[in-house]
């Protein structure tokens, strides 16, 4: 029994926790009352469950990290644990597993990972049962965005539909995930050996303390806005420089900013809906005005066909689901009044923030961010349109503010000093390669530079040529192969100039060199792994099928990775 002040004291211990971490304390509080009193190390325990299979699906790499990380703790615990990837996990074998762990992320609008859409598909489809599956899922994702974790929470709800159990609560994990991962581990391994009648519990590490939640939001300056194009192209390709005082990131990083909507949209919204532009909204835990909201919070335009549905039920009305402009929304199923439209607010998502890779490097460039940014535009029924962000960004000027956070990449990091690289990046995914190149160049890295450019013409599209021509004659970037599509009648791309020199290529990658790739995931991404293949399968003079392992050998080693979009 606990005297009155410890046990307010306990209460308030526990009304700063949610009810996945009380289950993790609880099993970290069991360890050590099973090892009080006792003196040296604490045993170790073996658990009885023999095997379990341990599926990762990932685009960055951290699943598959994390998943490697926690197969070696399983057999440490005397647990055979099996790591597959879950585009090569054999589907059938579902209905045969008995423990299974999945450790997937969320990308795009809620979608899983490419990896993981056969087995996800799989899951859904309903055609099976799992009796005797008991499995757990740990989610990973950015709470940034309105489908946090999707992915995860789906593949979740549908094995506990399709009869499995579940060994431990799904875990959702932030940017920051390491400890929240660390913790769904422990409570899954407690369960294995609570379920198989182990009386030892699980030695417990100490207790981690958690980042504070949240990301560091730094308040940026607009110091240069230049376009890199020339006259007479059909681009328009920004480079901007932000100061912003003890910024911290490293060269494959990037930022995270969330773009405003433009006033005028705004303005007509309120003035189509009637509704008090200064009244002040419950948003969030914070009380914001209506006017501050639709300005700078929640998304109003190219409405996901979620939203629309949601609209169409808020109104009482039959609306297609199709993406659309709230204004436009507004003008075809108009709100009866204000407190109508007050319950469309609440069914608004937040702006999502868009990422850029940094173009800058922490030594060369101290105290300031560069990015740069393509002004995307499109058309919708013969209207031209722009990118929310992109538009935004365009239309920023010198001295303005902007905030933004950094978003690690820690997949997409330069080799040590001495190792060679070979970097893939067209059009905007030039940039993070002007941060390792310039990054390298400052704190003068032995290891040799080869950049792969393209972009439509020689003229008007050649981004950063000053720059790159001037590390050439420098001997900073060791070399650099160009392709402009549209300068001759038959278009020339990247991959076209790699099968050029696929000699050398093979020569630098069975010397041991790293190959980064950044810009469009589609098509030049796949094109260019495709040439990858074909350089390894007749300059290393391999089979097709020793090709792959080749080159999936190389991904394993982590000597060729990707940031693609």
């Amino acid at each position: 029994m606990l005297v009155e002040s410890k046990l307010k004291t306990l209460q308030e211990f526990i009304d700063n926790f949610t009810r996945d971490e009380l289950v993790w304390v609880n099993g970290y509080l069991n360890g050590i009352l099973s090892n009080h009193g006792s003196k040296g190390s604490a045993p170790e325990v073996k658990s009885t469950v023999n095997k379990i299979t341990i599926a990762y699906a990932t685009e960055t790499g951290n699943s598959k990290r994390l998943a490697t990380a926690f197969a070696a703790k399983a057999k440490k615990q005397g647990i055979h644990a099996k790591v597959q990837a879950l585009d090569q996990y054999k589907l059938n074998d579902l209905t045969k597993e008995e423990y299974f762990l999945a450790v997937i992320s969320t990308h795009g609008d809620g979608e899983p990972p490419a990896s993981a859409r056969k087995f996800y598909d799989h899951v859904h489809q309903n055609g099976f049962k799992l009796p005797k599956l008991k499995y757990s899922v740990l989610a990973l994702g950015d709470s940034s965005y309105p489908l946090f974790c999707k992915a995860g929470e789906d593949v979740d709800e549908q094995l506990t539909k399709l009869g499995g159990s579940r060994i431990s609560p799904m875990q959702k994990c932030d940017v920051d995930y390491e400890p929240e991962a660390e913790e769904w581990l422990n409570r899954v391994f407690n369960t294995l050996n609570e379920n198989a009648g182990n009386s030892v519990a699980i030695p417990q590490p100490a207790a981690v303390p958690k980042k504070a939640k949240g990301k560091i939001i730094y308040k940026g300056r607009i110091s240069a806005h230049i376009n890199l194009n020339d006259i007479g192209s059909n681009k328009e390709t920004n480079h901007i420089e932000i100061e912003a005082e003890d910024v911290i990131y490293q060269p494959g990083d990037s930022i995270g900013i969330i773009p405003e909507n433009k006033k005028h949209f705004v303005d007509q919204i309120i003035q189509l809906t009637g509704i008090d532009p200064e009244k002040n909204i419950d948003y969030k835990d914070e009380l914001i005005s209506v006017y501050d909201l639709l300005h700078k919070k929640i998304n109003i335009v190219h409405l996901p066909e979620r939203v629309v549905k949601k609209y169409a039920s808020v109104l009482q009305q039959e609306i297609p689901e199709t993406k659309i402009d709230l204004l436009d929304l507004l003008k075809i199923y108009p709100v009866k009044d204000e407190l109508e439209f007050t319950e469309v607010i609440k069914i608004l998502e937040p702006i999502a923030p868009r990422l850029y890779s940094i173009a800058s490097s922490p030594e060369a460039h101290p105290g300031e961010i560069h990015i740069t940014v393509a002004k995307d535009r499109f058309n919708v029924n013969g209207e031209s349109k722009y990118g929310l962000a992109s538009e935004f960004l365009a239309l920023l000027n010198e001295d303005d503010e902007l905030p933004f956070y950094i978003h690690p990449n820690k997949q997409f990091r330069l080799p040590e000093d001495d190792k060679n690289i070979i970097m893939i990046g067209p059009g905007t995914g030039i940039a993070p390669f002007r941060s390792f190149i310039a990054e390298r160049d400052a704190t003068g890295a032995s290891g040799k530079n080869w950049l792969f450019f393209g972009d439509q013409h020689f003229l008007t599209d050649f981004l950063y040529q000053s720059e790159l021509q001037s590390w050439v004659e420098t001997e900073a970037l060791t070399k650099l192969d160009i392709a402009f599509s549209r300068d001759q009648e038959e278009k020339i791309y990247v991959q076209h100039k790699m099968m050029k020199k696929g000699d050398e290529i093979f020569e630098w990658l069975h010397a041991g060199a790293y190959v980064y790739v950044c810009g469009a995931k589609e098509p030049m991404s796949v094109d260019v792994e495709n040439t990858l293949l074909r350089i390894i399968e007749q300059f290393g003079e391999r089979s097709k099928e020793d090709a792959i392992k080749y080159l999936d050998d190389l991904k394993e080693d982590g000597r060729y990775v990707t940031d693609v979009y």
